[in-house]
């Protein structure tokens, strides 16, 4: 599986249209136990689809490659993060090139390499660049739900676009162990129900299997035994620190996305329109099963316990214990780590958009 999985992404580098006016260097971080590898059905889709794209690559001119693709493989958590480190290294050494990192994995590895990336020193990020493959299970981090739209990426017009991350501040006296920690997701970050899905989802992982979908209905019965629902003070202001709105609500849950338009949870619609910000009312339980379904198809936009809205900035006071989440990593938040802050950070994260620069 390795040994053809680096040939025939290599093949289609040679003929890639990214910064094609500079050496290209690539490397492959991939997650060898991700669902898309070792999923038996998965994998065979994802050749079909490999040698479709060797095929459409030849179209393009052969360019010059700055040596091997580099192939390294994850062996746990944290795995990836060190070796986009390493990377980075590499770029700050030798500027001559452009650097390509292709990660072939799921959510988590995705975030590990953004998360190191956003780290970078603004000139690395300037000659290089992050292309997530959706070789996980849920994909809801990765460059397109796709392989095919994925690799689109490499062999059509395209340009560099920085990007920004959802970034959790909390309280700087908060009683919490780890005291004023930021946190960031490149996706959705969420607390409230959503988070204690993933959290869930997480913790029964390899006993009842990535039921993302599953661990909605068991939490739609558990989460308010778990955890007390409570009034949200909530303020939305933009980029300037203008208020847009602010409001009092219990709340089952509040999520923040990067952009509007985005889905979590093995596409979960739960961002369905350019809005970048939902929150959900506390509800009775059949109110619950009816939204869940609305939300898992993104039509909950005119429902009446939904709140969507667009906003920069969202101050929250709680008083509550609460889980957050991350794009998949959750941490549980005390009351003192209140007042909190979701924000959307400066775009720092280099990705590969369609289209050239002139006509985007």
């Amino acid at each position: 599986m390795d040994y053809y999985f680096i040939n025939a992404i290599s093949e289609i580098c040679e003929h890639s249209l990214i910064a094609k006016e500079s050496p290209l260097r690539c490397m492959i971080i991939l997650n060898p136990v991700a669902g898309g590898f070792i999923d038996k059905k998965k994998w065979e889709s994802h050749v079909k689809t490999l040698k479709k794209y060797q095929q459409k690559a030849q179209v393009n001119p052969k360019r010059q490659l700055y040596k091997n693709v580099i192939l390294n493989l994850t062996e746990g958590k944290g795995s990836a993060s060190e070796i986009t480190k390493s990377f980075i290294e590499r770029a700050e050494k030798d500027p001559i090139p452009f650097y390509l990192i292709i990660s072939a994995g799921g959510d988590g590895t995705h975030k590990e390499v953004m998360n190191t990336l956003f780290t970078a020193s603004a000139p690395v990020r300037k000659s290089i660049t992050v292309l997530r493959l959706p070789m996980g299970t849920g994909n809801d981090g990765a460059d397109s739900s796709t392989l095919a739209g994925a690799l689109d990426l490499l062999l059509n017009p395209v340009h560099i676009e920085f990007a920004s991350a959802v970034q959790l501040t909390t309280a700087q006296n908060g009683p919490s162990e780890w005291k004023k920690q930021e946190f960031l997701a490149f996706n959705i970050l969420s607390i409230g129900l959503d988070a204690y899905v993933t959290h869930m989802t997480n913790v029964k992982k390899g006993k009842l299997g990535n039921g993302y979908q599953l661990w909605i209905d068991i939490a739609a019965l558990s989460y308010e035994k778990k955890y007390k629902v409570d009034y949200f003070d909530v303020r939305a202001l933009d980029s300037n620190n203008k208020e847009l709105l602010s409001f009092r609500e219990k709340l089952l849950l509040l999520a923040m996305g990067v952009t509007g338009n985005r889905t979590y949870g093995s596409q979960q619609h739960i961002i369905p329109d350019s809005r970048n910000v939902c929150g959900v009312k506390k509800i009775s339980f059949f109110r619950k099963l009816k939204i869940k379904k609305q939300i898992s198809k993104g039509k909950h936009i005119k429902n009446r316990d939904a709140l969507l809205f667009n906003a920069h900035r969202l101050e929250i006071k709680y008083n509550q214990q609460i889980l957050a989440q991350m794009d998949g990593e959750t941490v549980l938040l005390q009351p003192g780590d209140f007042p909190a802050v979701m924000s959307l950070t400066p775009p720092v994260i280099p990705l590969i958009k369609l289209g050239s620069e002139k006509n985007n």
